[in-house]
């Protein structure tokens, strides 16, 4: 069973300390850095650990893009122990719900590093599509509802 899980003070450690594998590095950013990133935007991050029953695999961060006015998978990662077990769509799902329940938006959208074809495949296969739009070496995908 996942769920996703606010992160706070009882379970920082535990979400800095997850991984994934080295070749996969230059698609993520370290988790620290996506939660300083959440530290500075309080008000438009939101990020949750990604948990298989009470073990921590992965981390997740839904957010608001105020300059462009729409929300965003912003951060997402599995730890390299828990991957290709399904727990990346079971979290993605779960991410995407909280912003559509929470905030009701008619499209999410999201960046994918190029090369990282195994992100924009799962993306896909909820309905993201590319926009053609690139920015900060990411490739921009929405989803529409």
């Amino acid at each position: 069973m996942i769920s996703i899980r606010p992160v706070t003070k009882e379970n920082l450690d535990d979400i800095l300390a997850l991984r994934v594998n080295e070749d996969q590095e230059g698609f993520v950013s370290p988790n620290a850095e996506s939660l300083a990133q959440a530290y500075v935007y309080s008000g438009t991050a939101w990020p949750f650990g990604v948990y298989e029953e009470d073990t921590p695999v992965g981390f997740i961060m839904m957010g608001y893009y105020e300059v462009k006015h729409y929300y965003t998978l912003w951060k997402f990662m599995i730890d390299h122990r828990y991957q290709n077990r399904g727990h990346g769509r079971q979290a993605l799902k779960l991410g995407l719900a909280f912003i559509k329940e929470k905030f009701g938006p008619d499209e999410i959208y999201t960046g994918v590093a190029p090369g990282n074809h195994v992100a924009k495949g799962l993306y896909e296969s909820f309905g993201f599509a590319d926009t053609g739009f690139r920015e900060f070496g990411m490739e921009e995908m929405c989803l529409k509802y």
